[in-house]
């Protein structure tokens, strides 16, 4: 693997020294240029926050999987490493895919998917995948080890491990897709973590199955405790499920199913299956816990098939924000929210005066290339639309003829136009919570009842943001921001 390392490195650097910055985020972890996509492996190690993340080194395209590698002290500012895992060994020839990390004994272990199309390049219908582990003794550098667990029979799509240890054992789920053609996530138990020349035994149990019949792969499951009470949610973003009203409009959902769950029963969903971001841009999550305790969870900040204008600067893809999940209990579902270590890339906050226009829009701010704002509007409202536009070709806004709130884009000019949106929360008023960085938008609707998260491509001439009411009046009834600072 060394020296497949060594000319994914080299390769790297040659796009590196011709990577742009128009779109290249300022306060999001992106890969120093070529593609970005899935976080993996997202773990506290030895005094440091570790991320990982499918990369490909040699183009801002997709390509055989490496892993990439960022650390950090406090999940915001980043530091590259070097680039952990490069695909070519004869159980992940075509590619290292996504995967997930332990800490055990003082040493760092990956557990990801070893990828063989079987046939054609691309021909997912002959693939090989079983899960691998990789170990590093200093969280930087890996020594491959092999497969540890073969796909059961009648699984040939089965990737994605997620690990973690409870009530004695080792536990594994794995995202798979049956001979039926349907998404489901399968559970696995070890005894031990890894043993030289030993494998994991592939007796399974279904951990959840998809009921539509339209769904034929559930990805990247992440699996995690809720509550002190064997409340658990299942975490995964399932593939063919078709659009329902205002729901399910990405090309691929990322979503959670909350249930009960021990090692001594089966997983009791209670629910359906909710998406975790209503934005254009959000797939694959995964989540750790911190020192102190807190879940925290980070997504992929695109999505499949859609347009990528960044290519032009020789990098694609980025993550959100590191954010805290919580349960809520009365409505059944996740919450998420910025961690409070975002806090440390402000300056001094800005206020905005309280203001009620009509027929009308006023800038906010005139520069808006990397801001975090707090914002709170009246929901007792005559317009028949009022919100922000940021720039020329995004808006965010309330939407009284259909009672919710929208997040449109419209960049014909890259062949990208949609509307999401989220049913208004009960009240009087709205609290938004927004962040933007140069490519993208994170909205936390009510400190985390609602999220969205998008990527915009403005110009950076025309970044300024504004409030309008158009058709009547509407009320901003306070807001604050801050410039945010690089954390490069």
């Amino acid at each position: 693997m060394k020296h497949r390392l060594e000319q994914s490195t080299k390769a790297l650097n040659t796009l590196i020294e011709k990577r742009g910055n128009k779109f290249y985020p300022q306060f999001h972890l992106a890969a120093p240029a070529g593609w970005l996509n899935d976080p993996n492996g997202l773990i506290y190690h030895d005094g440091l926050y570790h991320a990982f993340y499918q990369h490909h080194p040699y183009s801002q395209d997709w390509g055989p999987m490496h892993w990439g590698h960022a650390t950090s002290t406090d999940m915001i500012h980043w530091q590259h490493q070097p680039i952990a895992l490069a695909p070519g060994d004869d159980y992940d020839k075509s590619g290292c895919f996504s995967g997930s990390a332990i800490s055990h004994e003082g040493k760092l272990y990956l557990f990801y998917t070893g990828h063989n199309w079987l046939a054609a390049e691309g021909d997912d219908s002959q693939i090989y995948e079983a899960q691998c582990v990789a170990i590093s003794e200093d969280g930087i550098h890996f020594e491959k080890k092999g497969i540890v667990l073969e796909p059961p029979k009648g699984y040939m799509h089965f990737r994605d491990p997620k690990v973690w240890y409870q009530d004695g054992k080792w536990w594994m789920v794995v995202g798979a897709r049956d001979e039926k053609d349907q998404g489901q996530v399968l559970l696995f138990s070890s005894e031990t973590l890894f043993e030289e020349g030993q494998q994991w035994n592939n007796d399974y149990t279904v951990l959840g199955k998809t009921d539509d019949k339209n769904v034929y792969m559930w990805e990247c499951p992440d699996f995690f405790p809720i509550s002190q009470e064997n409340e658990f949610a299942i975490v995964f973003s399932p593939q063919g499920k078709r659009a329902e009203g205002y729901q399910y409009r990405n090309l691929f959902q990322s979503g959670a199913l909350i249930g009960q769950w021990s090692p001594n029963q089966p997983f009791k969903p209670q629910g359906h299956f909710i998406e975790l971001d209503n934005g254009h841009d959000y797939y694959a999550p995964q989540s750790f816990t911190t020192p102190d305790g807190r879940r925290v969870s980070m997504g992929w900040m695109d999505m499949w098939n859609s347009p990528m204008p960044s290519k032009s600067e020789f990098w694609s893809g980025c993550f959100t924000l590191p954010r805290e999940i919580t349960f809520d209990k009365s409505k059944n579902r996740l919450r998420m929210i910025p961690v409070k270590e975002v806090e440390s890339l402000r300056q001094e906050k800005q206020t905005i005066q309280p203001l009620t226009l009509s027929n009308q829009s006023i800038e906010l701010i005139n520069n808006t290339t990397a801001i975090e704002l707090d914002l709170t509007l009246s929901l007792d409202s005559h317009a028949e639309k009022f919100g922000l536009w940021l720039g020329k070709g995004l808006e965010l806004f309330v939407d009284n003829q259909s009672n919710r709130l929208v997040l449109n884009r419209h960049y014909p000019q890259h062949n990208m136009s949609g509307a999401r949106s989220i049913p208004l929360p009960e009240g009087c008023e709205l609290n938004l919570r927004i962040f933007i960085d140069r490519s993208s938008i994170e909205v936390f609707v009510n400190k985390g009842e609602f999220t969205f998260s998008s990527r915009y491509y403005a110009q950076q001439d025309t970044q300024t943001l504004r409030f309008f009411a158009m058709n009547g009046d509407a009320t901003l009834i306070n807001g604050q921001y801050w410039q945010l600072n690089s954390i490069y």
